[in-house]
């Protein structure tokens, strides 16, 4: 019961219109209650032989009509037949359209809630997480909300007016048939409860079996230029038929046990229907039922069973959307590893100055990264971090962004520990580019000020010159207007990084942070780029990891880390006198970068 009583926050904001709709809905049903009596008039008062049973049938009809003609009797009660559809239509037809906008804005709220705890979340959690399933929470799990409100609340309140309604006239009409119609609920009940745990176990195997399917072909179509160029289209084919055979199963024995429980509910019903047609016979045989009396009685049957199937399908409904919301909670109650302290202030302008006091830090308690980083790096200062695969050169800079926080240690700028800052004025004062550039599917120009949303024309020109990007943009059709496909996919690596670069250009910030800057581009672009790179740095404080030693040589100072430590710092020329790690790395002319 808690995952529905937590959704129902969702639905407060539109108290409103739920009311509205329950009022019209409460008219709807007293017309549809209504409908059956015209029929029962017309066998009673007009068809039938005016016997005992009917005959206060006929005194009604006279009462209302006077000496008219039967046929004109017939046909006014035909009129109201067709008047209370239409109304009854009508007024379904708005209180369903109120319900259901309902059901869609409580959604939206659920995906906008959920969208943002996913970009609030720390990259930990994404790291062990496939991306794929986060999406399918917000695209498909989240879906469960309108099926909790448009097929629980509102066809619950629906159903159980109905029963209500259809069960005191039925009472009026005869006890006994009544008595004999509900014998058959008990039975009714032990189904619901006997499969609704089971379809909320097979929805939650549905669930996680289509969010296979999905993580296995965004993986693949995502990846379609190695899959290609490694000649694995059937490997990858035979990945998605497992998994989707895997969803398949399960939706075969979600739907089987949905047919079987439908048939056990349906034969339960028609028990009840027997029973009470078997009690009637006699009733009407023995002149104590009319014949009108048995076809008003039946169709009211049909409207308490009706309503009684509505709430066995609904409570299966509810537990499978249950299962959705279940998930949807798992990623809601998650709390930021990393989010602002309390009483955490607004870092002010900074000249530049970081430290790294003491720093360790690991992914897990069994993978240390870094160990004991002591670094002091003064205002405008360039520091290139170099090492082999895994040795922490990107995981410094992730932890002045505060992607992460250190296990130990303290990460100051200008004295500032960035623990007691918030994250918004600390990264607002760091440009960026990160090894591989991501772009999102927009224009160039949305992609250069991504960072610097109220840039001018005139900057986002000036940082695409500075980056080597304007004559290539200006190549493309529309330039800075410039569609760049899903992840940059119209562009090369190389222009995809140098729209990054312009993008980090664009900021300028006091911080600049390069990860591997010129690791896609060709040797004479690379010429080219680190010019300017070099002058952004004059006055920036600047830190650089890197696997191509010859464009950091002559800047600033390296630190060179192995096995998460700094195991040597000093200029390019110093190190190489040492005859350390650092020259052995520059003599053999390449090493991995991590």
């Amino acid at each position: 019961m808690s995952v529905y009583l937590r959704t129902l926050r969702y639905f407060r904001p539109f108290v409103g219109p739920t009311i509205w709709a329950t009022l019209t809905m409460l008219i709807a049903i007293a017309l549809n209650l209504l409908s059956p009596w015209p029929l029962k008039y017309i066998i009673d008062g007009v068809l039938v032989p005016k016997d005992g049973a009917s005959r206060e049938s006929v005194a009604q009809l006279a009462a209302v009509f006077g000496a008219m003609p039967p046929m004109t009797i017939v046909l006014w009660l035909c009129a109201a037949v067709v008047g209370i559809k239409l109304i009854w239509g009508l007024l379904n037809l708005w209180s369903n359209f109120l319900f259901i906008r309902v059901g869609l804005q409580s959604m939206l709220k659920l995906r906008t809630d959920l969208y943002a705890c996913l970009q609030a979340l720390p990259l930990r959690f994404h790291d062990a997480r496939r991306s794929a399933d986060s999406s399918y929470r917000v695209a498909y799990d989240s879906q469960s909300i309108q099926t909790i409100y448009n097929k629980g609340f509102a066809t619950i309140l629906q159903a159980i007016v109905m029963l209500i309604g259809a069960m005191a006239i039925m009472f009026a009409v005869s006890w006994q048939l009544t008595l004999a119609s509900l014998a058959v609920l008990p039975f009714v009940y032990w189904a619901i409860r006997h499969y609704a745990e089971r379809i909320r176990l097979q929805s939650t195997a549905i669930h996680e079996r289509e969010s296979d399917v999905l993580a296995v072909a965004q993986e693949g179509l995502s990846s379609i230029r190695l899959v290609h160029a490694f000649g694995r289209e059937r490997f990858e084919v035979r990945q998605f038929l497992n998994r989707a055979s895997r969803s398949l199963e399960a939706n075969l024995r979600f739907n089987v046990t949905s047919v079987v429980s439908a048939l056990v509910i349906g034969t339960l019903m028609a028990m009840g229907t027997a029973g009470m047609y078997y009690v009637a016979a006699q009733q009407v045989l023995a002149g104590q039922l009319s014949v009108g009396d048995l076809v008003l009685f039946a169709t009211y049957l049909t409207m308490l069973y009706q309503p009684i199937e509505q709430l066995c399908y609904t409570a299966w409904s509810l537990e499978g959307a249950a299962a959705g919301m279940i998930r949807c909670f798992e990623i809601l109650d998650r709390e930021p590893e990393s989010r602002d302290e309390v009483g955490a202030t607004d870092l002010p302008a900074v000249r530049g100055e970081i430290t790294y006091r003491g720093v360790a830090f690991g992914y897990s308690a069994e993978r240390r990264i870094l160990k004991g980083i002591d670094l002091a790096i003064a205002p405008g200062e360039t520091v290139a971090f170099v090492g082999g695969t895994g040795a922490g050169k990107s995981t410094i800079l992730s932890l002045l962004l505060r992607f992460y926080e250190p296990d130990a240690g303290q990460v100051l700028v200008d004295g500032h520990d960035i623990r007691h800052v918030t994250k918004k004025s600390l990264r607002g004062q760091i440009g960026m580019v990160l090894q591989d550039t991501l772009l999102f599917s927009s224009t160039v120009r949305e992609n250069i000020a991504y960072g610097r949303p109220g840039a001018t024309e005139e900057q986002i020109i000036e940082a695409a010159k500075r980056a080597q990007a304007y004559d290539f943009i200006m190549q493309m059709p529309g330039g800075f207007d410039a569609q760049v496909g899903e992840r940059g996919g119209h562009l090369s690596v190389g222009q995809r990084q140098r729209i990054g670069i312009a993008r980090a250009f664009l900021k300028d910030a006091p911080i600049l942070l390069l990860d591997e800057p010129t690791s896609a581009l060709d040797p004479g672009t690379e010429a080219a780029i680190m010019g300017t790179i070099e002058e952004l740095m004059k006055g920036r404080t600047t830190l650089i990891v890197t696997h191509r030693l010859a464009t950091v040589h002559q800047i600033g100072r390296i630190a060179v880390l192995k096995h998460g430590e700094i195991v040597e710092f000093g200029t390019g020329p110093e190190l190489l006198t040492r005859g350390g790690t650092y020259a052995e790395l520059y003599r053999a002319g390449q090493y991995d970068g991590a």
